[in-house]
């Protein structure tokens, strides 16, 4: 009877286990330097080569990173040709058998960041 109720508790909790295999989104946990520039990069490597400023605590609390084009600017410093127009970047951390991969969003591309530990959402 015990065996029964705790069945249906975990099964109306929703707590399931991923299948192998099976993606979930994920947070990065005890991030280091090290982390911080493998993320750097792969959000870099994305976009063209980009060099990318994120902070420190990027997906450690959620598992989506929206990264904002930086708008042109003419020699005085000024908007260039008005307001840039676009979307940003969106980018997924998912925990895929047991590695930490960033998604990016708009091309489906897939990078594995080294030195990253981090868990199921």
């Amino acid at each position: 009877m015990r065996r029964a109720l705790l069945a249906a508790c975990a099964l109306l909790s929703g707590c399931r286990t991923p299948q192998a295999g099976e993606e979930v989104p994920a947070l990065i946990v005890n991030p280091t330097a090290a982390s911080r520039a493998a993320l750097a990069s792969a959000v870099g490597a994305a976009l063209g080569g980009a060099v990318v400023m994120l902070s420190d605590d990027a997906l450690t609390a959620q598992s989506w990173l929206a990264i904002d084009r930086r708008p042109r600017r003419d020699p005085e410093g000024t908007p260039a040709q008005g307001r840039e127009l676009g979307r940003p970047e969106e980018f997924l951390l998912v925990k895929s058998g047991g590695r930490c991969v960033l998604v990016h969003q708009r091309t489906g591309q897939r990078y594995p960041l080294a030195d990253t530990e981090c868990v199921e959402r």
